[in-house]
């Protein structure tokens, strides 16, 4: 192969040949300007890539020449290191500056946002929690006020015993009620009608009231009657019949040992 630069080199062995450059075109289908820019090493007259070194290829096969060198003159010539230029990658476009910088600060505030919310939630906490316990230590330090005292001392002078009757008489009635014989009985406490009926012997019932209990029976000598616990005797003049009343003078006459009712 002839020596000298790319173009010359492919014009010369052409011409050695007496090849022309019509018959190149019609062996090989290239242009016959493209083979012209290859002669004269006019670079932009050719398409370029893989396409100028299929040129080069087709080129020496049809002159007889080694194809590796023309194709290792025509790198050299064109300055190309990479057979083939590499395929156009699909990139996923990188996201604007600004964009990147506006989440940044998006999250710094969240953050700064959180962080705040937390300090104050804790200074409220610490406030309520100090101010409790002020208030704690203020209260328990203070003797109790005469309104907290029990109310069943009202007067320092006055009896024991009249304490504790002015506390009977704000307990409540509790009456029981048992049968040694069959007989009828009537119950009212407080005026309100609680029993009207037959009871056989050896029944037992039981009522509460606040103030009084007023029993009819037919026969009071088989009715025995307990007020709060107390057993009660029965009636001074016993009869077939009567009603007996029970209130709270009867409860504090069985707790002073008077029978009577």
């Amino acid at each position: 192969m002839a020596k000298g630069s790319f173009g010359e080199l492919l014009k010369r062995e052409r011409e050695m040949r007496e090849v022309s450059l019509n018959e190149v075109t019609v062996a090989t289908r290239i242009a016959p300007k493209f083979l012209e820019a290859l002669e004269n090493q006019d670079w932009e007259k050719l398409p370029g890539g893989f396409f100028n070194r299929g040129f080069v290829r087709a080129i020496a096969r049809y002159l007889g020449l080694d194809e590796e060198h023309l194709l290792a003159e025509y790198d050299l010539a064109r300055g190309e290191e990479k057979v083939d230029s590499p395929a156009p990658e699909n990139r996923i476009p990188s996201p604007s500056k600004w964009l990147v910088a506006f989440a940044v600060l998006v999250i710094l505030l969240g953050v700064a946002g959180a962080v705040a919310a937390g300090v104050y939630e804790w200074r409220r906490y610490t406030a309520h929690r100090a101010s409790k316990q002020s208030f704690d230590s203020s209260t328990s330090s203070q003797p109790p006020s005469p309104a907290t005292l029990p109310s069943l001392i009202v007067d320092p002078t006055a009896p024991v015993s009249n304490a504790l009757s002015t506390s009977a008489d704000t307990s409540p009635l509790a009456l029981s009620v048992s049968t040694s014989a069959a007989t009828h009985i009537r119950i009212l406490a407080d005026g309100k009608l609680l029993l009207d009926t037959d009871l056989g012997a050896g029944e037992n019932r039981r009522f509460s009231a606040g103030q009084r209990f007023e029993v009819t029976a037919a026969d009071t000598s088989a009715v025995l009657l307990e007020l709060n616990g107390q057993t009660l005797p029965p009636p001074r003049a016993p009869g077939p019949s009567g009603t007996i009343v029970l209130s709270q003078q009867d409860l504090r006459q069985a707790h002073g040992g008077n029978s009577q009712p």
